[in-house]
């Protein structure tokens, strides 16, 4: 067939396409419809695949195992892995987690209107909410609500060996590191950390927070957290095998950690930021309410210290140069992190992981095979960037990598 036809007919598949929207069946009926070659990622999906290869590049460079996982208007046009990472595998994703959770919050307090009327200004130690944290250990408590949980505001130390605060964009000084969370208790833990400053004052990166939230969320809808995302979202959206990381050898955690720790095939994952950057709808039916996901892509009423809003990092005030302004993203230890670009039709996956994030006992769900041949390799030192090597670094440059792979047209 001559080229001009075949250029013409990709132009009214694209065309014919774009007037009905895509979402893609599970993985198991065939999966995300796929635009991997230099001419159908640049005619279908508007992407110059040339210009994803330094950010693959960097994601191979700063973590042992892991992958990038690319989806611009429905098409999958990169999926690349590497260490012990694949589709099917099921690691750690730590804190990239929190956004899950905190998209569930926003789902229950939609559905749970009458239950939880005042949403997110809700004052939530109380016996109602949070019967589980009384007698309070600080009066201060009873003034935290649970946008402030939910942006890490709540007053609650942050969390390792030196934790920071801040004030109003400014570092005040470092905070002495407290007993965090115990898995063992993950409730009571959570609920007793003490405060560093009144509610609201002030944002440390503090785990129990969104724990917290899910608590209240597990006393109003009467589910535990996996099962509300499991019903909500992981049905509709066809996931396939997924979970917490819930076994600790012998020890089984009787509630899934609000701080993270899911469990997804990357193609999954894909589903989930797909269906936040169309508005929170799957096949025409509204899972998420749009509003709150608007609230999670800027500056929130509850966080006025950081662009942290709703356990997702925004871009509202154009921190990261490369990459629009409604892009948000929620990172974890390892080298994970998922963002969503709304206005590019975006979705990307950085996939990361150390060699115990992959370990198929903290989920028991049969595993591929794995590559061991990263086994404990480590990043390239890179003195003054975020946790002193190429991992933090590499966060906001794969998102800035990806945003100018775009083709604008």
């Amino acid at each position: 067939m001559p080229i001009r036809p075949i250029c013409f007919l990709l132009a009214w598949i694209s065309v014919a396409q774009a007037a009905e929207p895509y979402f893609p069946p599970p993985d198991a009926e065939g999966g995300w419809r796929e635009a991997k070659t230099v001419s159908l990622a640049r005619d279908l999906a508007g992407v110059d695949l040339s210009q994803l290869e330094p950010a693959y590049t960097i994601t191979e460079r700063s973590t042992a195992h892991g992958g990038l996982v690319v989806v611009r208007r429905g098409y999958l046009v990169m999926e690349r892995y590497f260490g012990r990472a694949s589709r099917n595998a099921n690691p750690d994703m730590a804190s990239t987690g929190k956004g899950f959770c905190s998209i569930a919050c926003g789902i229950m307090l939609n559905e749970f209107k009458d239950k939880i009327p005042q949403g997110l200004d809700t004052k939530v130690f109380t016996p109602a909410f949070l019967p589980q944290a009384f007698p309070l250990n600080d009066p201060r408590k009873a003034d935290i609500t649970l946008g402030q949980l939910l942006c890490m505001t709540a007053g609650y130390w942050g969390e390792g060996q030196s934790p920071s605060g801040y004030v109003k964009g400014q570092k005040v000084q470092p905070l002495k590191p407290v007993k965090g969370q115990d898995i063992r208790d993950l409730d009571q833990s959570s609920l007793q950390v003490p405060l560093w400053c009144d509610p609201g004052v002030g944002y440390s990166y503090s785990s129990p927070s969104p724990h917290i939230a899910s608590i209240v969320l597990r006393n109003v809808s009467g589910m535990e957290l996996k099962d509300y995302i499991h019903e909500r979202l992981a049905k509709p959206q066809g996931w396939g095998d997924w979970d917490y990381c819930l076994h600790r050898g012998d020890f089984v955690m009787p509630h899934a950690n609000g701080a993270g720790s899911t469990a997804l095939h990357a193609t999954d994952v894909m589903r989930f930021g797909y269906c936040l950057a169309h508005n929170g709808t799957w096949k025409g039916e509204p899972l998420v309410p749009a509003d709150y996901i608007q609230k999670c892509q800027t500056w929130s009423p509850y966080n006025p210290h950081t662009p942290f809003s709703l356990q997702w990092e925004h871009n509202a005030d154009g921190h990261v140069a490369g990459a629009p302004r409604d892009a948000f993203w929620k990172s974890g230890a390892g080298g994970f992190c998922l963002y969503v670009v709304p206005s590019l039709d975006l979705v990307i996956y950085k996939m990361g992981g150390k060699d115990g994030q992959y370990d198929p006992s903290l989920t028991r769900i049969p595993q591929p095979e794995q590559n061991h041949d990263r086994d404990s390799w480590q990043p390239i030192p890179a003195t003054g960037f975020h946790e002193g090597t190429l991992t933090g670094q590499a966060l906001w440059r794969v998102l800035e990598m990806c945003c100018a792979a775009v083709r604008i047209d």
